[in-house]
């Protein structure tokens, strides 16, 4: 499953990402650009607009909720899809690219050497060349995701 998140939705496109979902993020207000890149795409739009017309050939999902948990929610419910953690950080959160693992010595200069002495993998954007590693965050995404699905 592809998405594409409107403008409205920008936190909630970097949590899909982090649940490995390839997920575009559309921060423009022309809807026929939105149309096409979804149709071209074969990507599902989720929306907070009302206004967004529906149009044949593609499926959109209409957010009502403001906070980022009742969205994350929300929007796992509408598509019928729970999170996998074998995806979980597989996609960079800020330009949606798949991450790779890239050998810890081509990385020394690049992460805090706190970081490079105590974590023993790393994964990295092909596209932007940010750099992840299991930090605490890992473990904040599960407590936000038990949260969500109490």
């Amino acid at each position: 499953m592809k998405f594409l998140l409107t403008k409205e939705l920008g936190r909630l496109a970097k949590w899909l990402r982090i649940l490995g979902f390839d997920t575009e993020y559309f921060n423009q207000d022309n809807t026929s650009s939105l149309i096409i890149q979804a149709l071209r795409d074969e990507r599902i739009v989720i929306t907070r607009n009302h206004r967004l017309p529906a149009a044949r050939g593609y499926k959109t999902i209409l957010i009502k909720t403001e906070k980022i948990k009742e969205q994350i929610s929300e929007a796992l419910k509408a598509l019928k899809i729970k999170p996998d953690s074998g995806m979980m950080f597989s996609r960079c959160i800020l330009c949606n690219e798949e991450l790779s693992p890239v050998d810890k010595e081509k990385i020394k200069d690049k992460v805090p050497a706190y970081v490079f002495r105590t974590q023993k993998s790393f994964i990295a954007c092909p596209k932007c060349k940010r750099i992840y590693w299991q930090g605490t965050h890992w473990g904040n995404v599960e407590v936000t995701l038990k949260e969500v699905f109490k």
